[in-house]
């Protein structure tokens, strides 16, 4: 079964689901798996430290794969930036067809990717935000609720009120990303006027996904509570797992403290410990609160059809079964 939207014949997957971005675990396993079963997924170029690692995990994954992936770019504020246009080179020379741009305008890379026939899918946390990206030019919205992993924002608006907001004014492809796992959050993100959705979470804990099976484990044991938010008295806000490292970042920032007070505890090396060794309190690692949804670790095929057909089930059978003629109607006819 597959249910064709505006997303699947622009993007041209079979299913409206996405694997967006994520960084340390958007690796060609996991990109080319949700590709072989019909989704969308983004190798994280961040995740590869240099742009020649990163033409090298495309070439990982078209070994592994002959359906349309993408790559995801993510621009945020840093110290020392990485270089951005050897990485958007690399996405070009090596024939990537369709790009995620997330943490800053797109507008710098549109020109480049649009010359050589590239869509680009542009992830944000705003109605104002979807609104700009759509007029500049790109081919689709992921539009971030509250609840996601990450970087939500700092509005606060959670999908059920920001996804059908948003499609009031985007009139392009647009899916929704946050808090989506399952069937009924595909369903009830078309219904709330999106064309698909996108899912982080979810894929972490997957069979194909790489980082440690203590990861994995403690997103089934975890519920939707069990997140902090991080960076909020910075306005740089970031929704993370409830560890150890978390909680004391929480308490500094609460306290007054400044970046520099907690620089060391956010260091992405320790992160990445977290994902690659499975101490779960090695540092900071992003979760969102979806994981109260997740009950297991399928393969990106036992899940994504799961998905869509569980989705048919409760859009003609539980849904469809609601739906009874009035009493004017069965007259009439």
């Amino acid at each position: 079964m597959s249910l064709t939207t505006k997303f699947t014949e622009v993007f041209g997957v079979e299913h409206p689901i996405a694997q967006g971005g994520m960084q340390w675990v958007g690796r060609a396993e996991l990109v080319a798996a949700v590709a072989n079963a019909g989704g969308l997924g983004f190798i994280t170029a961040l995740t590869q430290p240099t742009p020649a690692d990163l033409a090298r995990e495309i070439a990982k994954t078209r070994e592994l794969t002959d359906k349309p992936f993408g790559v995801n770019l993510t621009i945020l504020p840093s110290i020392n930036p990485p270089p951005y246009d050897e990485y958007r080179r690399v996405i070009v020379e090596e024939g990537i067809t369709i790009v995620e741009t997330a943490g800053a305008n797109p507008a710098p890379h549109l020109p480049m990717f649009h010359d050589h026939g590239i869509k680009v899918l542009h992830k944000c946390t705003s109605v104002r935000h979807a609104v700009k990206a759509q007029s500049l030019g790109v081919d689709g919205i992921s539009i971030d609720g509250f609840e996601c992993a990450g970087h939500p924002g700092e509005d606060d608006v959670p999908g059920l009120v920001l996804i059908p907001a948003a499609a009031k004014q985007i009139e392009i492809p647009m899916i929704a990303s946050g808090g989506f796992a399952d069937a009924r959050g595909l369903v009830a993100a078309l219904a709330l006027g999106a064309d698909g959705i996108n899912m982080g979470t979810r894929f972490m804990c997957t069979v194909e996904s790489c980082i440690h099976q203590n990861v994995k484990d403690a997103i089934v044991a975890g519920d939707e509570r069990g997140t902090e938010l991080i960076f909020r008295s910075l306005r740089n806000t970031s929704r993370v797992a409830s560890n150890v490292v978390s909680r004391e970042v929480v308490d500094i920032l609460n306290r007054g403290g400044q970046f520099e007070d907690i620089s060391d505890l956010v260091a992405g090396v320790r992160g990445r410990r977290v994902f690659d060794e499975g101490d779960l309190d090695a540092g900071i690692w992003t979760v969102g609160t979806v994981m109260g949804l997740i009950d297991d670790v399928p393969t990106c095929a036992e899940l994504i059809s799961r998905i869509t057909s569980e989705a048919e089930q409760l859009i003609s059978g539980r849904l469809g079964g609601m739906v009874t003629p009035s009493e004017s109607a069965a007259v009439s006819a």
